[in-house]
């Protein structure tokens, strides 16, 4: 009978629910964490966008723009126009928390720049988890519920891809973040007190990646057990 047990399905409870929790639990860390490091002003009055700029030139990278962008921590690189785009919580905010962020985005610009093997692979596979998220559960619901096994493997088989890219996500995430706090270390841009400030604000979002891998695992177990009961 698997996971399933007086017609109740327990594979969620025992795989998905621990997950969403956790993955919960990431989100208020984040949130909380960067809250309260917005309230510490740095030192130098170094502001986010002038933080990405620190960490670029310093990585001897000149071809990044700086963007502000609309929203609260919609910060993101984007290789296809190599350019930084930070929030307005961000971009003017001469915050440790600020800095943080901006100083990671930096990160994944650098990486881009140098050809981050991790960052190559996780670009080359977006078309394809982008197709496989979007057939994977129309597929698996179809199987399921006419009983053809074969279609819900193929549902599984693409779902696998957002599983890989979760994965993959891992190494360019916590590579950025390391590269950021060494900067900031290396050319003294925080006092030692305010890079433990940063430093926890980027802690709190690599474990919303773990959490997104977490939750993807958990899914794709409870698939095939699913699969393997039809």
């Amino acid at each position: 009978m698997g996971f399933m047990y007086m017609g109740f399905d327990l594979s969620f409870f025992v795989l998905v629910l621990p997950a969403l929790l956790f993955t919960l639990w990431a989100q208020f860390r984040v949130k909380g964490n960067f809250e309260k490091y917005s309230k510490e002003r740095t030192t130098n009055g170094l502001t986010g966008a002038q933080a990405a700029a620190e960490v670029l030139r310093h990585a001897g990278v000149t071809n990044v723009r700086i963007e502000r962008i609309a929203g609260h921590l919609t910060d993101h690189f984007d290789p296809r126009g190599n350019v930084i785009r930070l929030s307005e919580s961000v971009y003017d905010a001469p915050t440790v928390a600020a800095v943080g962020v901006a100083a990671h985005e930096a990160g994944h610009a650098i990486q881009y720049a140098f050809g981050y093997s991790p960052m190559k692979v996780r670009a080359a596979i977006i078309p394809v988890t982008n197709i496989g998220s979007r057939l994977a559960m129309p597929l698996l619901l179809a199987g399921f519920f006419l009983q053809l096994v074969g279609l819900m493997y193929i549902g599984i088989a693409l779902f696998s891809f957002a599983v890989l890219f979760q994965l993959i996500t891992l190494p360019v995430e916590f590579n950025a973040s390391n590269r950021a706090v060494a900067a900031l270390d290396n050319y003294s841009m925080l006092t030692p007190q305010e890079l433990k400030g940063s430093k926890k604000v980027l802690t709190a979002a690599a474990l919303t990646y773990v959490a997104a891998l977490a939750m993807s695992l958990a899914q794709l177990i409870r698939f095939i057990s699913m699969a393997r009961r039809r």
